[in-house]
């Protein structure tokens, strides 16, 4: 996985360098998001690695309808150089930089329960004032916190779960 990411990384600085300077980050992050969804399901990938398959194929097989020339060329420079699969990890890396550029961090928070709307507000705005930037919440469920939350924002979790705060109780009587 790190192999992929250190191979997708200087791809995706490029493409998002790409879709900056023609002022469409947006629509080449659906562009990509689309594409690197069709190459990860396994019978696409089985079809991108057939030498058969010529990179104009390839390249309209990816390519979604209304996607500036550009983006055309960025996946025939992919099929060239034999990277379509990596296209997920080039996404994902776009999404990142596009996110950066916006000035805006992605928060991903695990709850025993599904958690009200005024809820996650309140979490949105304790977090959009630790960070200094707008945030984006993803919710999830998992019955094993037995209660409170997780939230994971980048390279910062905070654990107030009680599954979390009980291993921690446990970790200290065991020292």
């Amino acid at each position: 996985m790190s192999q992929a990411l250190t191979l997708a990384r200087p791809y995706a600085r490029a493409a998002f360098s790409l879709a900056q300077d023609g002022g469409s980050s947006a629509s080449w992050s659906q562009a990509l998001g689309l594409a690197a969804r069709v190459a990860a399901d396994p019978q696409v990938a089985a079809l991108l690695g057939n030498p058969r398959l010529t990179h104009a194929d390839a390249v309209t097989l990816l390519s979604t309808d209304g996607a500036d020339e550009r983006f055309g060329n960025f996946l025939a420079l992919l099929a060239d150089n034999r990277r379509l699969p990596l296209l997920p990890e080039i996404a994902g890396l776009f999404d990142e930089l596009h996110a950066e550029a916006n000035r805006v961090i992605k928060a991903k928070v695990t709850s025993a329960i599904e958690l009200p709307a005024g809820e996650l507000d309140s979490i949105k705005a304790a977090l959009k004032k630790r960070f200094g930037r707008d945030v984006e919440i993803e919710t999830a469920v998992d019955a094993s916190l037995i209660g409170g939350a997780v939230i994971d924002a980048g390279d910062v979790v905070i654990d107030g779960s009680l599954k979390g705060k009980l291993e921690r109780l446990q970790t200290a009587l065991a020292n």
